[in-house]
């Protein structure tokens, strides 16, 4: 898909009502919060019984509360009902809710306020797992990472917009509870108009028996989760992201306020700048993957992620607030903290794009590897784990504060900790970091066209066979496959120790010769009709070693073997470009000279062309080497 169909998207009716939808209930949920927090931040004295300094993170746990106590029986809902008729009826709820929250600021009410804020919190727990069930319903699987980035990219936009609504309408004095008010009102309005546009969704499994009892339910959607390994550590990984989320947004009235000097227009400024990195890097995401589930991106982004919020640390411990808050002219100009408070703006922005970067991905790859029957009580599980991970990171900023930790301090904690889990979650998942590798050395080194990624089937197993050039022909496919792929590669080089872990961290099989090691030849063997039964995608390199002349060199017999006894869809590659590069063996070694993007430009062009499966039946080895040898014709 390319990057300008990722827009298109909102001029359809499968997507556009459901993107409006979920823009205003979005937006509401914090034109109620923003409007609530700033309001017993900056005029505490309206709200009897609220302590200002801990007041943000007490609204944001008793937001996300019912995340914990309902989702499991939303997930239900998701699976068992039409997704259009749920969506309908939970922005029916939405106008009552603001009801409740409405009297709450005319009233000044806090516990009325608390009530609308933990009913928003249901609303948003029925909402979100058949938000994530509807997109993989309608859009196909090379739309679902450009439309997942549209979504994450209007919910940020949205969360912008009622972050400036709500923070301008609080400050507007008296009138300010009552404004909010109609306003919250006014989006569920609009939202339950969009919501009647949206088309059916039927159900993927009406006959499911729902389990009202939240515990018993919570803890099998858990179970149901863990049965894919990667998808719930997927699922663990965005939860992380909540939580470092959380603890930023949660802590940006007091910091802004009490590190930085500013007023309740400073806030807005700094949750619109956070907002709009989000949204930008969610948007980023389909460029950078070129319109496929690109998990590569998850440690690039969790890596930014901490980079900028330590260097958030360094950019704003030393600020000393002045005498009297400023607004957002006098925080942008001022000449004595101008560079200090653009270097704040900027790791926020830095730091949030990352963080769309990371999300993106891993929400598109849990919604392509679930299955359609199970797929809402996975994202059910999954917002019960963000909505305890968020709950955790409220309880850990006021443990902190307690022991008295600054705002900039916990940013640097947080960044750290980032490091220790992204470490965690690479080291139980390996592919995640050699997606990274792979796509990092792709999109550094080489512009690469890819014909014929059609023929790699969507799911299912088939034998990939490509020619053999250079020491980086695996990492080149794995990076423009679709799918994993268990690479069969000679064993010597897993005698090279980041050889070794790059290669076992992507499921690589080592092999030898027959006469060499007959043990390890049949091991090999094993694992490859294990892997084809499993399913999986398994490619060789049929030459059994690379080129040292540019030409294609006789195939041996181990496809035709493989075939044999595992009657699995043959797909034919060539690689095009690498010949001559610093990692062929045109020189007689490779290595033995610069990269060719140092001495001839900034990247060097390569192809790889994937013609049509051939059938079991029709596997021969000169057919093979025939097949191939045209998919790479004359350009070596």
């Amino acid at each position: 898909m390319s990057h300008s169909n990722q827009f298109a998207l909102l001029k359809q009716r499968r997507f556009a009502p459901f993107f409006w939808t979920q823009f205003c209930g979005a937006a509401n949920d914090n034109v109620f919060k923003v409007g609530f927090t700033s309001l017993v931040t900056y005029q505490t004295a309206l709200f009897a019984g609220v302590d200002a300094k801990t007041a943000a993170f007490v609204i944001s746990a008793v937001f996300i509360l019912p995340f914990v106590l309902f989702s499991a029986t939303s997930g239900q809902l998701s699976d068992k009902y039409d997704k259009a008729r749920v969506m309908r009826l939970v922005k029916s709820l939405e106008i009552a809710i603001m009801l409740i929250g409405g009297a709450g600021f005319l009233l000044h009410d806090v516990r009325l306020l608390y009530a609308g804020t933990f009913l928003m919190g249901v609303h948003s727990t029925l909402f979100g797992p058949v938000k994530y069930a509807y997109l993989p319903q309608q859009l196909d699987e090379h739309e679902l990472v450009g439309g997942n980035g549209m979504i994450e990219m209007g919910t940020f936009v949205a969360i912008l917009v009622g972050t400036i609504v709500g923070g301008e309408l609080a400050d507007l004095g008296v009138t300010g509870p009552a404004v909010v008010a109609a306003v919250c009102l006014g989006v569920a309005i609009v939202g339950r108009l969009a919501v009647s546009f949206v088309p059916d969704a039927p159900s993927d499994q009406p006959d499911l028996k729902i389990n009202w009892n939240p515990f018993s339910e919570t803890w099998r959607n858990l179970r149901l989760a863990k049965q894919n390994r990667a998808v719930f550590l997927s699922l663990l990984g965005i939860s992380w992201l909540w939580f470092f989320g959380a603890t930023f947004l949660t802590s940006f009235f007091n910091f802004a306020k009490d590190v930085l000097g500013g007023d309740p227009q400073v806030v807005t400024l700094l949750l619109a700048i956070f907002s709009i990195g989000i949204g930008f890097g969610s948007l980023l995401c389909e460029k950078l993957s070129r319109g496929r589930v690109e998990i590569g991106l998850v440690p690039f982004g969790s890596i930014g992620m901490t980079v900028f919020a330590v260097d958030l640390f360094f950019a704003s411990h030393a600020l000393r607030p002045g005498p009297s808050l400023v607004g957002i002219a006098a925080f942008v100009t001022d000449a004595s903290s101008r560079f200090a408070h653009w270097h704040v703006m900027a790791d926020l922005f830095l730091l949030a794009m990352f963080g769309g970067l990371y999300s993106v991905p891993l929400y598109a790859m849990i919604q392509s590897r679930s299955a359609p029957s199970h797929r809402a009580r996975v994202i059910a599980a999954n917002n019960i784990l963000n909505a305890l991970f968020m709950i955790v990171s409220s309880l850990m900023a006021i443990a902190l504060f307690s022991f008295g930790f600054t705002i900039p301090q916990l940013f640097l904690v947080v960044g750290l900790l980032n490091a220790v889990v992204a470490v965690y979650i690479y080291t139980l998942v390996p592919e995640f970091l050699v997606r990274f590798l792979a796509w990092l050395l792709v999109s550094t080194f080489y512009r690469i066209r890819t014909t014929g990624i059609e023929h790699i089937p969507a799911e299912g197993p088939a034998l990939l066979i490509c020619n053999h050039v250079s020491f980086v022909d695996a990492i080149v496919v794995m990076g423009q496959s679709p799918r994993p792929i268990r690479f069969v590669m000679d064993l010597g080089l897993f005698r090279f120790p980041l050889l070794a872990w790059f290669f076992k961290g992507a499921g690589a099989i080592g092999i030898v010769s027959a006469k060499t090691d007959p043990r390890m030849f049949e091991k090999a063997n094993a694992l490859i009709d294990e892997a084809l039964r499993d399913g999986e995608l398994v490619c060789i390199f049929p030459e059994g070693r690379i080129t040292d002349t540019g030409e294609i060199h006789p195939f041996r017999q181990g496809a035709a073997r493989i075939v044999e006894r595992n009657p699995v869809p043959v797909v034919p590659m060539a690689l095009r470009g690498l010949w001559g590069s610093w990692t062929s063996r045109k020189s007689g070694r490779a290595f033995a000279s610069l990269p060719r993007p140092m001495k001839e430009g900034l990247v060097s062009t390569l192809e790889l062309a994937i013609g049509a499966p051939l059938q079991a039946a029709d596997v021969d080895v000169a057919k093979l080497q025939a097949e191939v040898a045209e998919l790479r014709g004359a350009w070596r």
